[in-house]
Parts: structure tokens; C-alpha cells; sequence
């Protein structure tokens, strides 16, 4: 399939999502019947009034849990196409990763292109973080919305565990390779795949078997992805039907001041901030975005980032970055690098903290970004990542957890952009760091 073709039907399967998502929504609400609820104390309720409140509970939440069972129908076809890619993820990022560490030949070459990914990570890492801090300060989203407060007792069904140094090296260092890749954690496979390469590479011409297996499994994974990314435009289809028939598109309008500061953050942060790297390391960002166009606008309509590897490694090839790089700082971004969500996480904690009206003094917020320049690390493996992150935060500032309730009706909106941002985000950082290493593209 070409991939003009692909584009456009990843595209069409955007709209024709909304559109059906938006038919099957109002169908369903016209079902039922909403009684108005009324507006008064409960002890000055009368018989009658009391009769329409509870209806009106009842309505809408069968109307709601028909709307969650629809909306699972079409989920599936979006969790068949997110588990076919998740199939090729380990043993792609396992073999082009082992090619490029061998490739680069020593300890040396691997930590001074090692070192020099860490600080570009961290860097752009406190601009997001400071980024999503500079975005709710100037904009107020929480107190400009006065959206209606969760109560203290409603659950959020996120764990609020704090990441500590002990789960982080848990998470890091694998303990069995085959575990790591069955579950599809990128950082543990990152760690023993960069071992394995350097060993190929000091062991010489006796690894050469090795390695061509390796750069064979690349090529057939690769050819692999084509076959899956065929069925992209069913999974985005399925993807955006399904949260529109359960949120629709009403929802929006409580948050429309909300989803403009984080995305208006997110373009600012891709076209100034990527931008400027870009022109300051000499790097074609105008090329750069065009040949990226399709895992953007793949990792936009599922939400995932990680639904666009694949076809984000073919397209920096494609630009000119070689194999040893992409291979080698690609899948450390999605562990280290994830810019969308970094800035998310300054952005909804704060964000929360104003919707209670409580003020979270700078020193605390510089307290919070260095937080979370090290508690953001490694998360790409945990469910709901950003979520968790940010719930750990709150309890961290005392700030009600519950609040965390206030985001979660657009949060798959909000990340749709988190996701778009992550794959340009560590697009760029393979090409800054091709560009220190000397390359041409």
C-alpha cells in the first residue's frame, strides 16, 4: 500500500469515526428519556421532585453503560490492530537495536552517543515540564472553568503509587529478557540488547552469524509491519467511534478552554521550540514533518505512541538518519523522551491544584518539575503512565486525588496530541544526535 494512499485512508477512517461515533451517541441518548434534574436542596424536595431526581440518576446512568457497551464493540477493532503492533514491537526494537549497538563496535562509540542522548533527553525534558508550568500559570484553565467538583469519595481507578528508585531499577534491568519482551517492556529490552550488541561487537568476526540473523529479523519484522499497517485505518476507525459514542461530542464544550492551553502548549512546544532545535542543528524540519506525516497521524487517531514505532523507524531511515542511530535512540525515547506527556504532567497537576483553589507555591512547582524530570522516566511499560505519574503528584502536593476524576472525560482527546507530540518529539532527538555524530541528511 502506498503511503499516500495509506494517509488517506487513516484519514478518511478519522472522520467517517466521528461522524459514525457522533450518529450512534444520539441514538442512544434519544433512547432514553432524560428527566431535568432539579436543582434544589434534598430537604426541600417534594415527593414528586424527589420521584424525577432519582429517574433522572437512573436514565442517565443506563444510558451511559449502554453507551460503554457499544463503544466496546468498536474497541475491538482498534485492540486487534494496537495488539498486532504490539506483536512486532519486541523483536523489532530487540534486533535493529542489537545491529546498531554492533555496529557502533565498542563501549566507547556507545557511551559517547549514549551520554549525549541522556542530556538532549534531559534538556528537552525541563522545557516540556517547564513548558506545561509557563502554559497553566498564564492561562488558568482551573480557574477560569469552574467545572463542578468530583466527590471526596469517588474512586479514579488509578493506582497513586509514587515511582520510587527501587521499582525504577526493577523496571530497568531485566531479570529474564523473554519476560520483558512478553510483556513488551521497551527499557529492560533497550538494556540487554545494548550488552548483547557491544558483545558481538568485541567478540569480531565470530558474532558476523549472529548479527546477520539479527539484521535479517529487522528486514522481515520491517516487511511485517507493512502487512499490519493495512489494517491501520480499521483500528482508527474502531478508535475514534468508540470515544465518541461514550463521550461525545458534547463533552467538549465544558473543556474547549482546556484542550486549547494543552494543544496551543503542544504546537508551541512543535513549531518553536522543535523548530528552533531544528534550525539551530541545521536539520530540515519541513522535510523532517513530511515524512513523518503518517506515524503523526497514526499515533494521533489511536492515541498511542507506540502504534507508530514501526513506521517511525522507516521514516527516519528514510530521511537520512542511519540505522545505528535511530536503532539505538528511538527506543530509549520512548522510555526517556516522551515530550507530549512530560508537558501534560506539570500542566494537569497544577491544573487540578487550581480547580480546588489551592496555590501551589513557585518553589513547590520547581519542587514538582524536579520530581518529575526522574519519576517521569521508565514509564512507558505502566498502563495509563501519565495518569499514574500525575496521581502520585497529587498525593505528593496534597492535592484531593479525586481530582484526577476532572481530566479523565477528555484525557483520551488530550492524548491524542500527548502521542503526536511524543513521536515528533523523539524524531527530532534521533536527528540532533545523527547530526553531533557527524551525519549528512
Amino acid at each position: 500500500m502506498k503511503k499516500n494512499k495509506l494517509l488517506f485512508f487513516i484519514f478518511s477512517a478519522l472522520i467517517l469515526g466521528l461522524i459514525a461515533g457522533f450518529i450512534i451517541n444520539k441514538k442512544i441518548t434519544s433512547d432514553y428519556v432524560i428527566t431535568k434534574k432539579i436543582e434544589k436542596p434534598e430537604s426541600q424536595l417534594t415527593p414528586s421532585e424527589t420521584s424525577n431526581n432519582i429517574l433522572h440518576y437512573n436514565e442517565v446512568k443506563q444510558c451511559n453503560e449502554q453507551k460503554k457497551k457499544t463503544a466496546s464493540y468498536f474497541s475491538i477493532l482498534s485492540d486487534i490492530f494496537l495488539h498486532l503492533i504490539k506483536m512486532i514491537i519486541s523483536p523489532l526494537v530487540l534486533s535493529v537495536l542489537i545491529v546498531g549497538v554492533a555496529k557502533l563496535g565498542d563501549f566507547k562509540s556507545v557511551g559517547r552517543i549514549g551520554l549525549k542522548t541522556l542530556i538532549y533527553f534531559t534538556s528537552a525534558t525541563l522545557i516540556a515540564l517547564l513548558l506545561g508550568l509557563i502554559l497553566v500559570n498564564v492561562f488558568e484553565p482551573g480557574k477560569v472553568m469552574h467545572l463542578p467538583l468530583p466527590d471526596s469519595n469517588s474512586t479514579t481507578g488509578v493506582n497513586t503509587k509514587a515511582q520510587d528508585a527501587k521499582n525504577f531499577i526493577d523496571h530497568v534491568i531485566p531479570e529474564s529478557i523473554i519476560r520483558s519482551m512478553a510483556s513488551n517492556d521497551v527499557l529492560p529490552i533497550v538494556v540487554f540488547s545494548i550488552f548483547f550488541g557491544i558483545a558481538c561487537a568485541t567478540i569480531g568476526s565470530i558474532s558476523k552469524i549472529v548479527i546477520d540473523f539479527f539484521e535479517s529479523l529487522s528486514h522481515i519484522m520491517f516487511k511485517i509491519t507493512d502487512f499490519v499497517m493495512r489494517f491501520a485505518p480499521i483500528g482508527v476507525f474502531g478508535a475514534i467511534t468508540a470515544v465518541v459514542i461514550q463521550q461525545g461530542i458534547d463533552v467538549l464544550q465544558g473543556y474547549v478552554y482546556l484542550i486549547l492551553c494543552f494543544f496551543g502548549g503542544l504546537l508551541f512546544f512543535v513549531f518553536i521550540i522543535l523548530f528552533g532545535i531544528s534550525v539551530l542543528f541545521k536539520i530540515n524540519f519541513k522535510k523532517l514533518m513530511r515524512d513523518l506525516q503518517e506515524p503523526i497521524l497514526l499515533a494521533f487517531s489511536t492515541a498511542s505512541s507506540e502504534s507508530a514505532m514501526p513506521k517511525t523507524i522507516e521514516a527516519l531511515e528514510k530521511h537520512g538518519i542511519s540505522n545505528r542511530i535511530v536503532s539505538f535512540v528511538l527506543p530509549l525515547g520512548y522510555s526517556f523522551n516522551l515530550d507530549g506527556s512530560i508537558m501534560y504532567m506539570t500542566f494537569a497537576t497544577i491544573f487540578i491544584a487550581q480547580s480546588y483553589g489551592i496555590e501551589i507555591s513557585t518553589a513547590d512547582q520547581i519542587k514538582m518539575m524536579l520530581i518529575l524530570l526522574l519519576t517521569s522516566k521508565g514509564m512507558a511499560g505502566v498502563p495509563r503512565a501519565s495518569l499514574v505519574v500525575i496521581a502520585g503528584m497529587l498525593a505528593t502536593f496534597k492535592i484531593p486525588g479525586e481530582g484526577l476524576l476532572l481530566l479523565l472525560a477528555v484525557d483520551q482527546i488530550l492524548d491524542m496530541g500527548r502521542s503526536a507530540t511524543n513521536v515528533v518529539g523523539n524524531a527530532v532527538a534521533s536527528a540532533v544526535i545523527a547530526k553531533l555524530e557527524g551525519e549528512k541528511f
